[in-house]
Parts: C-alpha cells; structure tokens; sequence
C-alpha cells in the first residue's frame, strides 16, 4: 500500500527552510543540497503510483536548490576574489612608502633646511608667486615661479638662515593677464607606510597624519 501523496508545496517549503538555514551558514552549500535531496527521495518513495508527483514541480524544485547553491558558490568565489584584490592593493601600496604625497594644504615639509611644497592651477598662469608666511603672518620670503601651465607644479624653498620652526605655511598669487587664477596650494609629504581600512587603503604620512588614498592629488 502506498502512503498518500506528500503535497510538493511542502517540498518548496523544506528548500525555503533549507535556504533561510544556508543563508546563516553560506559556506555549507553541500549540506544544503543533501537536506534537499533527502526530501526528495522520501516524497518519490511516498508516492502513488496513479498519482505521481508532477514533473514540472519537480523541476522547479530541483531548480531552487541548484540556484540557492549557485548563489552561495558564487558568493564563495566574490569574496575570494575581493581577498586578492586587498591582497594586490597592499603590495601596489608598498611601491608608495618614500614617495611625496600631494595632498591639499598649505604647509611646507623640510628636508633640513630646505622645504618643499607644490600647487595646483586650473588654468595657465603668467605669473606665479608663492609667498613663504610665518606663524605670526608675517611675509618671509617670496619665490617667483614665473609663468606655469595648467596643472601641478611642485617648488622648493632654501630656508638659508630661517628658523624653520618659524615658519607657519605658504600661499599662493598667480595671475593672467590681469585677472587671478584661483590656485590650490599642495602639501608635499613623504609616504612613511601604507595599510588597510575596510578594504580601502590608507596611507601614513611623515607628519602623521593618516589619509585615504584617494584624497591624495599626485605622487612625486
């Protein structure tokens, strides 16, 4: 005698609950799949032999498990992937320790007596200065850069016989033809390390300052 037919509804509930199960264990797609089949087989087995199960529910069963377990294979291989991607960032990153940063802001980095600093324009530029402030606001030297291109220029001071602990930041006056050119003034920091965030790179710089990798406008 055969037991009456298991209605398949309940098998779709079973991979409902087998999915709702994976999804607090996404690495266990195989135990999953053998939960599934384990329905399966017990439905064929208690079925009636006048009234077998449908074919086309079968199939949409087996489909749902095949694309629960596809989902969780593929949420496998993305995480691998976004593994080696941070993996690739942090050594592309390690190229970056020694190199200058251009990061916005005013003030110079010295190397000894020397300081160093750059500057941004949006436009060409017949005239540039870049006058050298100290903490009190009072004008220590000028440099006088000349005409300069559209983009980012980098400079150096010889502080000579200048306090450096004196000296407070830089600004900038660049003019064509008459009118100003709104310039960007370009902190120039040396890379001391790199490291990572939530799967964003963060760089550490010779004043310690930490920034994210996409704040930095240029690499010298």
């Amino acid at each position: 005698m055969y037991a009456s037919p298991i209605d398949t509804s309940t098998l779709g509930s079973a991979v409902g609950s087998t999915t709702a199960k994976t999804s607090n264990n996404a690495s266990d797609p195989e135990a999953a799949q053998d939960r599934f089949l384990k329905l399966l087989v017990a439905q064929i087995n208690s079925q009636d032999p006048l009234n077998p199960m449908d074919n086309a529910q079968m199939t949409s069963q087996m489909a749902q498990i095949n694309t629960v377990s596809g989902i969780q294979q593929l949420n496998e291989t993305l995480k691998g992937m976004a593994g080696q991607f941070s993996s690739l960032q942090t050594m592309q990153g390690a190229s970056l320790i020694g190199r200058d940063a251009l990061v916005e802001g005013d003030s110079l980095s010295f190397n000894g007596s020397v300081g160093r600093g750059a500057l941004e324009l949006p436009a060409d530029a017949k005239q540039v200065f870049v006058d050298i402030v100290g903490k009190n606001g009072e004008l220590i030297d000028t440099i006088d850069m000349g005409a300069r291109g559209a983009g980012t220029h980098a400079f150096e001071w010889d502080a000579d016989s200048v306090d450096v602990s004196k000296v407070g930041k830089f600004k900038v006056r660049a003019t064509s033809g008459g009118d100003e050119v709104t310039a960007t003034p370009l902190a120039r920091l040396p890379v001391m390390s790199v490291g990572m965030n939530n799967g964003a790179m963060n760089l550490q710089l010779s004043n310690g300052r930490s920034i994210a990798y996409d704040q930095v406008r240029a690499f010298m």
